[in-house]
């Protein structure tokens, strides 16, 4: 099970080392603040994700009390209907047919409205801790979107209004691969939802997460591997 599934633990532990990493390298950058913002995300996702596999007892409670209302209803009816006579009125023994009928049909509805209330529950803290994931996954990419390699080229000539990172070659790849690695993460976050829930809308969100980060990192690998060429071929 260790190597089938994800460990919220690990991912933790994970982003822990990733951020005194970039704490290290970058400790005056605002990838910094925003790895740490993502790690206090993880463990406030870690509660979430406890609380969505704990059983809402009282909810619980309320089903089970509205199964035993019918069968006890059904149970009430079986053992009176033998004690109708021939000579009962037909309306006495259709009114307790239709006594017995609606009870039944009143325990399931309210079993049936109970368990979905748990469920919208839950899917409402699920989906509003994805929708915090998928922001994070949007300001990642805002932090690379200004790093651009061409600046490194020789003869680059800036503008009034261009952004210079001020970073050298190896840095610049160290920034870039950081921000991969926080969409790597950003995405596995979304994932340990998928792994504990089987909640169609929140499988959905969580793949369009993992499909929004693969693409953000798609774009920053463009960039480094840029940077991996020879100087002479991305100069021009």
């Amino acid at each position: 099970m260790a190597y089938s599934t994800l460990d919220a633990d690990r991912i933790e532990a994970t982003l822990v080392t990733l951020s005194h990493r970039i704490e290290e390298r970058f400790p005056n950058r605002g990838l910094t603040k925003l790895c740490q913002h993502l790690l206090a995300i993880a463990r406030e996702d870690k509660r979430t994700l406890a609380w969505v596999a704990k059983p809402n007892v009282w909810l619980r409670s309320g089903v089970a009390l509205a199964i035993v209302s019918g069968a006890a209803g059904l149970i009430w009816f079986a053992t009176t209907l033998p004690s109708f006579h021939v000579e009962d009125e037909v309306s006495n023994v259709l009114q307790g047919v239709d006594a017995a009928v609606n009870t039944i049909a009143l325990s399931g509805a309210a079993s049936w409205f109970l368990l979905n209330l748990e469920s919208r529950w839950r899917r409402r803290a699920v989906l509003r801790d994805l929708h915090e994931l998928r922001s994070v996954a949007h300001v990642v990419d805002m932090h690379q979107l200004t790093k651009d390699p061409a600046q490194l080229a020789k003869g680059y000539k800036s503008t009034a209004s261009s952004q210079a990172h001020e970073m050298s070659e190896f840095e610049l790849i160290r920034y870039l691969d950081y921000c991969t690695e926080m969409l790597s993460l950003t995405s596995k976050l979304a994932a340990l939802y998928m792994q504990n829930v089987r909640d169609p809308i929140i499988i959905e969100a969580v793949n369009e997460i993992e499909d929004l980060t693969t693409g953000l990192s798609r774009k920053i690998w463009q960039k480094i591997m840029i940077l991996n060429q020879p100087a002479r071929s991305w100069a021009q």
